[in-house]
């Protein structure tokens, strides 16, 4: 087999067998194909698209080629969740516990963020103590012990895929639906998921921001997931202002503890509610969504999902007293508010610029080498849809030493008001099932 047949073939619009495809996958990841080939052959896809089973088969061929984690030692059905990110995404927080208190083992695999804010491993780390430094014996004996761990990502998981997404982020082709599908598959499936429950986005703050381009993400990852064993659902949410009203590490953390109480944001509350609800039905947990929701409701009202978070961070070094005394984590020196300038209802939010003014104050890294500062960031006071006088805060910034004025200023540029009452976007905007 030689590469450039198999680019010249993708090219003029060929399908690749899934031979070929481990052909290619195996030999990137070893050295034995050239960057310059990879590249060619990645832009011949991105222009050229790929067929559902070409696409199973690259994912497969990423996921085999390194370490696979094996979870068959934990009781159950292991459900996880991925979100293709935004601006105030706190879900794993809250989900996690919440759906481990009703009986739905909860092995997750986490990272550090890239971005506005940090990753959910940042965001935990705000607790004193907390730590994902745990090998995999003491992560599958958590999981059947507590109902729920997190744990870092393995460096040898699905090596291909990191080493092909380096590749496509200086070569143009991010942007190729069958390339993030199989991205984002390949590492759920690595990570030993029985089932997965996608969080697809779209939206200002989202990676895909039409509509279209996200339901059509959402149908080839569900497609992925059928054709390679693993139940898969996806639900399609909106993110054209922030999820919640944080955006910053130890405020997200605080947010997250508020909707275990049954006290959080109605948006976040929501989302964690519907995914929840899809995990629990994947799980086995309960007979359907309705069933599973009010399950899950019962588990806020009770506190018993607000214990097995408790237990959780406990479980893994952290300091759970900061769930009863949020005053514990990391808060910034100054607390700055943004008045409106004029009255009228909030138009629209944009998210990705707030999430840059989180960033600006250090919440965020713009490399992997940033500092992070875990206590800043913003707390929004105003939604999109919201009356609001001239006067009254818009977002409440937590800053220390930096990005101050700046982020204010973007904070201005990112909210719009107009005189006319404004319908708030739907949160939820669409579900893919597999046979959809």
């Amino acid at each position: 087999m030689r590469t450039v047949d198999l680019i010249t073939k993708k090219r003029d619009g060929g399908e690749l067998s899934e031979a070929e495809i481990r052909f290619l996958i195996q030999g990137y990841t070893d050295g034995s194909i050239p960057d310059y080939q990879m590249s060619a052959m990645a832009m011949a896809i991105f222009f050229r698209g790929m067929t559902p089973e070409e696409r199973a088969n690259l994912t497969m061929a990423m996921v085999e080629s390194g370490e696979t984690i094996d979870l068959s030692a934990i009781s159950g059905v292991k459900v996880d969740k991925h979100s293709t990110g935004g601006v105030g995404d706190t879900t794993t927080l809250v989900l996690a516990p919440l759906v481990a208190s009703i009986g739905v083992p909860v092995a997750k695999m986490s990272g550090r963020g890239l971005g506005h804010t940090g990753g959910t491993i940042d965001k935990l780390e705000s607790i004193p103590g907390f730590h994902v430094e745990i090998g995999n014996d003491e992560f599958i004996e958590l999981v059947n012990r507590n109902g729920v761990a997190v744990i870092g990502q393995s460096a040898n998981l699905t090596p291909a895929d990191k080493k092909l997404y380096g590749l496509r982020d200086v070569t143009g082709t991010v942007n190729s639906i069958p390339l993030i599908a199989s991205s984002i598959m390949s590492k759920k499936i690595a990570s030993g998921a029985d089932a997965i429950v996608l969080d697809v986005k779209t939206g200002d703050g989202a990676f895909m921001k039409e509509m279209s381009e996200a339901q059509e993400l959402a149908a080839c990852m569900v497609d992925i997931g059928g054709r390679v064993g693993r139940k898969t659902v996806a639900v399609l949410s909106d993110m054209s202002q922030p999820l919640g009203n944080a955006i910053g590490n130890a405020l997200e953390v605080k947010e997250a503890i508020d909707t275990l109480r049954g006290q959080g944001p109605s948006d976040l509350t929501e989302l964690c509610l519907t995914l929840g609800s899809h995990m629990a039905v994947l799980s086995g947990a309960a007979s359907g969504k309705e069933e599973a929701r009010a399950l899950l409701e019962q588990a806020i009202e009770s506190g018993k999902a607000l214990e097995k978070f408790k237990t959780f961070l406990a479980s893994q070094g952290g300091d759970a007293s900061v769930v009863d005394e949020p005053e514990r984590l990391p808060t910034a020196k100054r607390l700055i508010e943004v008045p409106a300038k004029e009255s009228g209802f909030v138009a629209s939010i944009a998210a990705e610029q707030m999430g840059l003014a989180a960033m600006l104050l250090g919440a965020g890294r713009a490399t992997k080498e940033s500092p992070i500062d875990l206590s800043v960031g913003i707390v929004l006071r105003k939604k999109i849809g919201d009356a609001v006088q001239a006067g009254e805060p818009l977002a409440v910034v937590h800053a220390n030493e930096v990005g101050v004025e700046e982020a204010i200023a973007r904070i201005y540029e990112s909210i719009a008001i107009q005189p006319e009452a404004v319908r708030p976007p739907s949160l939820i905007v669409g579900e893919v099932h597999a046979n959809a």
